[in-house]
């Protein structure tokens, strides 16, 4: 019998609520879900940076319906809880924000992400400490008349704007706990000590972001400081693409097929796809 999205709901939050840190594993299309969830992750994520480069496009190039028809696809093509990554909630007023977790649950997600950065004209900007807040309340409302479990996660995106202010991501973090996020978020922070130091002032699980150089811990050191849940952004998609490119290459500068050799054949894919 199918899983409802109450039980995916509940499913999710129970992940959040259990005695370690978990992660989850973010998809780019319905096959890279169905082989993430074969390989026995408990939850799939998206990447805005992933979903953007399926249509071609670059991070933050999408509008709210293709975001939400590829998250739909994914969430589509398994049972496991699915988080989206939808940006800023693509809305300039609170209504179209609130819409935007409405129909994200329509499209079979049970948790999603806003960011507080505005992606405008300038890049480093971000939203006011009050606004963003209000964006993140607006979300919260939408999400608390569902009749599921739907975890929001808000994100304190400074680190990735320039802001490298800790007691400022730490005060934002703050009221988006106060405004209602179930989960909370600061990706780029530089250190692990940086880590501890938000999830001491936090009482919502934290979420740390994998996918920067030299800013991506390993599960035990995440789980020591505080981190609840680990989520691998763009970094699965990043790897599959690099090794695209290397086997391309190697086609047109050799003339040679040596990646096949080191490559799991179809069939051998098929047995995590398809079950």
């Amino acid at each position: 019998m199918p899983f409802t999205q109450l039980d995916k709901g509940n499913a999710f939050r129970a992940l959040h609520q259990g005695p370690r840190a978990f992660i989850v594993a973010n998809a780019w299309d319905a096959g890279s879900a169905r082989i993430l969830a074969g390989l026995g992750f408990p939850a799939i994520g998206t990447s805005s940076w992933a979903s953007g480069n399926v249509y071609g496009k670059r991070d933050h190039g999408i509008s709210r319906r293709e975001a939400l028809a590829h998250a739909r696809a994914i969430a589509d093509a398994t049972e496991l809880p699915v988080s989206a990554d939808l940006e800023n909630g693509f809305g300039t007023t609170l209504a179209e924000v609130a819409e935007t977790y409405r129909q994200a649950a329509t499209a079979g997600l049970v948790g999603a992400s806003i960011e507080d950065a505005t992606h405008g004209p300038d890049k480093d900007t971000l939203f006011d400490i009050g606004e963003a807040a209000e964006r993140v309340a607006a979300a919260t409302e939408a999400t608390r008349q569902l009749g599921f479990p739907f975890l929001l996660t808000a994100r304190a995106d400074g680190f990735l704007h320039g802001h490298t202010n800790l007691d400022d991501a730490i005060r934002r973090l703050q009221a988006y706990e106060k405004a209602g996020a179930d989960v909370l978020m600061a990706p780029g922070l530089p250190d692990l000590m940086s880590v501890k130091a938000v999830c001491a002032e936090i009482s919502k699980p934290f979420n740390f972001m994998v996918g920067i150089p030299g800013k991506s811990f390993c599960v035990p050191e995440l789980e020591a400081v505080g981190v609840r849940r680990i989520s691998l952004a763009s970094s699965l998609y990043s790897a599959a693409m690099s090794g695209l490119i290397t086997a391309a290459r190697e086609t047109q500068d050799k003339g040679t097929f040596a990646y096949v050799g080191s490559s799991l054949p179809c069939w051998e894919l098929d047995r995590y796809m398809l079950g």
